[in-house]
């Protein structure tokens, strides 16, 4: 079965959204990027948090505006959330436990990646011990505010293995593997 991959695009300063979930930011600022392009052919589900889910569009006002990936990719998504809205959205189930969500996003993935977006629900997988690898994707931008890539405020250090390095010509991407004992091999 796939594995739980939390992929995301961060300023310099850590920040994955800004103030308010702001998420304008973004797309003019990491440019053409071949292995985000190779990574989204590799999902096979996302899990989307419900805040990311109901949050700011980085592609607001535009023909991308609500489609994964700005129109790049399609496929199942699960929502978690224990809020589920009265009139469902087409091709998204919405769950309402974390296990259950990852076992139903994996299950439809196959052998692919399940993408998980949304900083409290990638934190909430990796509490529970569920999250594989991280792929982050810094920008060139210090935003000074807004959502952390991982708040975790009196938590344990959460030990990762790089995996890679690539640089695109407005960004730098970083690929991680979750170290269960937190001790790089």
């Amino acid at each position: 079965m796939g594995k739980l991959l939390y992929s995301v695009t961060m300023s310099l300063d850590g920040f994955i959204a800004g103030p308010g979930g702001d998420m304008s930011w973004l797309t003019p600022r990491i440019g053409p990027n071949p292995e985000v392009d190779a990574l989204i052919g590799r999902i096979g589900a996302l899990l989307v948090g419900n805040r990311t889910f109901r949050g700011d569009d980085p592609h607001r006002g535009t023909a991308k505006e609500g489609k994964p990936f700005g129109g790049g990719w399609e496929g199942p998504q699960f929502v978690l959330t224990h809020n589920p809205p009265d009139d469902p959205a087409p091709g998204i189930t919405f769950v309402g436990d974390l296990r259950g969500g990852v076992a139903a996003a994996k299950a439809a993935a196959g052998d692919r990646y399940v993408n998980v977006l949304g900083a409290s629900t990638a934190r909430q997988c990796l509490e529970a011990g569920l999250l594989d690898e991280i792929f982050v994707c810094v920008a060139p931008v210090l935003l000074g505010d807004g959502v952390r890539l991982f708040d975790h405020p009196g938590g344990t250090d959460i030990g990762l293995e790089r995996l890679g390095v690539t640089q695109a010509p407005l960004a730098t991407t970083i690929w991680m593997r979750v170290v269960p004992d937190g001790r790089p091999s």
